[in-house]
């Protein structure tokens, strides 16, 4: 089955993900913001730790309507900028297209559920560090693993298919049975490096170095932890462990929500943050270090915008 991907919001995911895919050959039509232009004339470079690359010819769109009807949609864009997904999303879905979110947080699915009845959506988690370094130029620090899993609809063959891509091109993609669990695993990280690497001012390797931020992220992870189970999401004993021996093998990096502070651009509270915290509560757990960190956040975010 050959699968035609279009790639909504092609910065440092949607550029690495995508440009993989099209280096092996597969189907991929990319939306571009400000950096259509610049890679209509000069491609996509992606500078990777498994060997860099140049995509001379790029299926490049700055409109959505501009696209082909597409079978699998990979959403790269900032949670910030959910609200424009039905109007980008229309013009490319027919009736058995595929949108799959490879975004931060909780709740996200759900939400574009209500936005777009009997649309099917599932939901990707990223396990990388990378980052736009330029116009059409991503920068692959470390990492890469992709999980997929169903929201709703019925599309587990086609899913298992695009994992299955994927590892064709060299990417370790799996399909989960349980998308609610999968995406709680990956907020026992996110919740505390990407904000505390903005309250804080550092990166990932300062915080696990330095003994009371590294206990507070422990304590921080053991809530999420304790969020999850609450909210029926089983995690393994000792995951948090694990999460930190991930993260102290890992280059030394600056998370999403960090670089988009320094930037001054919007930063993804509301599915990190404030949905878990949302959702914990009506579950019956309060999540009492992550609230004050929300708190920090959201003082940051108003300050920046202020200025």
């Amino acid at each position: 089955m050959t699968i035609r991907y279009g790639v909504i919001g092609t910065g440092a995911l949607g550029g690495f993900y995508g440009g993989m895919l099209a280096r092996a050959g597969k189907d991929v039509h990319f939306l571009f913001n400000s950096d259509y232009q610049h890679v209509k004339k000069h491609g996509l470079r992606i500078d990777s730790i498994s060997g860099n690359f140049h995509l001379s010819q790029v299926n490049a769109y700055a409109l959505s309507d501009q696209m082909p009807l597409c079978d699998v949609l990979l959403v790269c864009l900032k949670t910030t900028n959910n609200h424009l997904l039905p109007t980008l999303l229309r013009p490319i879905l027919h009736a058995n297209s595929v949108v799959v979110l490879i975004q931060n947080g909780l709740g996200l699915e759900a939400d574009l559920s209500q936005q777009m009845p009997y649309t099917t959506i599932a939901g990707g988690l990223a396990f990388i560090c990378a980052s736009k370094t330029g116009p059409g130029h991503i920068t692959h620090h470390d990492y890469g693993k992709l999980n997929i899993g169903l929201h709703c609809g019925n599309a587990e063959t086609i899913l298992r298919q695009v994992c299955n891509d994927f590892n064709e091109a060299n990417i370790p993609a799996h399909f989960v049975d349980d998308l609610n669990q999968a995406r709680w695993q990956k907020l026992v990280w996110n919740i505390p490096f990407n904000g505390l690497t903005v309250v804080m001012n550092s990166a990932t390797d300062q915080l696990i170095q330095q003994k009371h931020s590294r206990q507070l992220i422990l304590e921080m992870m053991g809530e999420v932890i304790h969020a999850a189970h609450h909210c029926g999401a089983h995690i393994a004993p000792h995951f948090d462990q694990k999460m930190i021996e991930l993260t102290e093998n890992m280059a030394p990096y600056a998370p999403s929500m960090k670089l988009d502070y320094d930037n001054q651009r919007p930063m993804e509270i509301h599915y990190i943050y404030t949905r878990p915290l949302e959702i914990a509560h009506k579950a019956g757990f309060e999540m009492k270090r992550v609230v004050m960190l929300e708190a920090q956040l959201q003082f940051l975010e108003e300050k920046n915008r202020n200025r």
